[in-house]
């Protein structure tokens, strides 16, 4: 049986990359991987990549499309906690809602047969409220433009490819991490590695994360599986942890013992509310939750890689690049 050719756009991103790495490593995928010309980096492995300059509603993907089977559209505008752009929505549409819109036009001419995208767990919200975790359905759309912007997509994707032989899976992460991750879940890796004491002692919360080698296992289970075809899966570890519990864990990942203060949480609100960082204690001391029932049935999929194993996979490479 022939490889799939595996388009994954996005390719030097953090779950694009992983991606690449993952579907090389089996027998089963032909990964190639599609990045922005204007990005001159030398890669060791041999995987190939194809040039396709920015993605916007313009951009032509022909050359990248030929031999094509599946695309995991990983590429996007990201969400950013400092957004510049007086028009945000306006961008993050040209290039989540319309880029995405013109290379899944160019992949039903091209005889794709299956078009992955990776959306966001913000399409369901910001917050969720106890014992009652984001499924696969949607309420009501979001408000957030990045989350609007992914809303839009996956409506469109599904609408384009319904009389079409071309299959839509939409996959939602909350926030992903593992080696190599950045933002956030970096700064508390370096507080804690410091020693630094962190007034989260008794944030006694919920909140659902995803491993890198979850997230890229689970891709692939939906790039060949026929019952992924045209569904939408929210994902994670399955193992939801308090800020608290996370904080204790990685610090004994990281070898060092983490020195949290207890401070109530509507302490911490109350002093983001005065900083104008309402939005950072929401995503430290709030309830953000995700069912990954559907995933294990419709699938037969569980999360390969334990949250502890995770967590020091994603502390050794953060200890390795402290020490270089």
């Amino acid at each position: 049986m022939q490889p799939l050719n595996v388009l994954v756009t996005g390719a030097t991103g953090f779950v694009g990359a992983a991606l690449l790495q993952y579907l090389k490593g089996h027998d089963d995928f032909n990964p190639i991987g599609a990045v922005r010309a204007d990005i001159k980096k030398h890669y060791a492995d041999d995987i190939e990549r194809v040039n396709i300059g920015n993605i916007s509603a313009k951009t032509d993907w022909s050359h990248a499309l030929q031999g094509t089977n599946v695309i995991v559209h990983t590429a996007g505008r990201a969400h950013i906690l400092k957004e510049s752009s007086d028009n945000a929505l306006a961008e993050f549409r040209a290039i989540n809602v319309e880029g995405t819109l013109n290379l899944a036009k160019q992949a039903i001419t091209a005889g794709v047969s299956r078009f992955v995208f990776i959306s966001s767990i913000k399409v369901n919200g910001e917050e969720t409220l106890p014992n009652q975790p984001f499924s696969e359905d949607i309420l009501k759309p979001p408000i957030d433009a990045y989350g609007l912007s992914k809303y839009e997509a996956e409506c469109a994707l599904y609408a384009l490819a319904k009389n079409t032989t071309m299959d839509v899976v939409i996959i939602r992460p909350p926030l992903v991490y593992g080696p190599g991750v950045k933002a956030n879940f970096l700064n508390l890796m370096k507080g804690l590695h410091k020693g630094l004491p962190l007034p989260l002692g008794a944030v006694h919360n919920f909140r659902s994360l995803v491993a890198i080698e979850n997230l890229v296992n689970f891709i692939a289970v939906c790039i060949t599986n026929p019952s992924a075809a045209n569904q939408t899966f929210v994902v994670s570890d399955g193992n939801d942890l308090s800020t608290t519990k996370l904080l204790v864990l990685l610090g004994r990942a990281l070898g060092r013992p983490a020195r949290l203060l207890p401070i109530p949480t509507s302490w911490l609100y109350f002093a983001a509310g005065l900083m104008g960082k309402k939005s950072v204690a929401q995503r430290l001391c709030g309830n953000l939750q995700v069912d990954i029932r559907k995933a294990t049935k419709v699938l037969n999929w569980c999360p390969p890689v334990t949250v502890e194993a995770a967590l020091q996979n994603t502390a050794s490479s953060f200890l390795t690049l402290k020490v270089k």
